[in-house]
């Protein structure tokens, strides 16, 4: 990473006449930036956000999933930040299990339907506001959670009902490094991007 790779928010550099700031991905607004130095806690839905949301059936009823490796690195490296990392889906499935577990991912509720109920339970047990809390979905199910966290996101390809609803909308598709982008603007705004450690797996 490079030296100044990290957002010093206070600092009128590279801000526009928007209130954006020049990011690693694109120009944000100043707000979001502020958000995003709150968060503990990335809070992420599955189907869409790390995979690009298509489900591969086999003959004998097998299901695959794809994943992008950039995604891996970047949980692995918010979470050696300090930013604690949750899955929320509505499926269950051996294979978001596993992969979850290789990322370290301490929270993981699947075959969660209703999401916001799991979401607000996860909070009392951490102990933790809205405002500390980042959320990033694709469709109708994740809504009520995306008004609910502090940072709501919508990856670039999501359902235009939750991108109206969303305080941040990446740059990237889901399944492609969307996840990545949103860890990486985390560790920016908290000054952990130049020191970020993890691995592409």
């Amino acid at each position: 990473m490079s030296q100044d790779s990290n957002v010093s928010i206070n600092s009128s550099a590279n801000n526009d006449a928007k209130n954006e700031y020049n990011t690693l991905y694109g120009k944000v607004a100043l707000d979001v930036l502020h958000s995003a130095k709150k968060i503990k806690l990335l809070v992420c839905d599955v189907d869409g956000v790390f995979s690009d949301g298509r489900i591969y059936l086999g003959n004998d009823g097998e299901e695959l999933k794809a994943f992008h490796t950039k995604d891996g690195f970047g949980i692995k490296a918010l979470g050696n930040s300090g930013v604690d990392v949750a899955i929320i889906t509505g499926r269950r499935s051996a294979i978001v299990a596993n992969r979850m577990t290789a990322l370290n991912v301490k929270h993981i509720v699947q075959g969660q339907e209703d999401k916001l109920p799991a979401l607000i339970n996860l909070a009392k047990q951490l102990n933790l506001t809205p405002d500390e809390i980042a959320y990033i979905g694709d469709d109708i199910p994740d809504l009520a959670c995306i008004l609910y966290a502090g940072l709501g996101i919508s990856v670039s390809d999501a359902h235009p009902a939750v991108s109206a609803k969303a305080n941040y909308t990446t740059f990237i598709r889901g399944g492609f490094g969307a996840v990545r982008e949103i860890c990486d603007l985390i560790m920016q705004c908290q000054g952990t991007l130049d020191n970020a450690t993890g691995a592409s797996i």
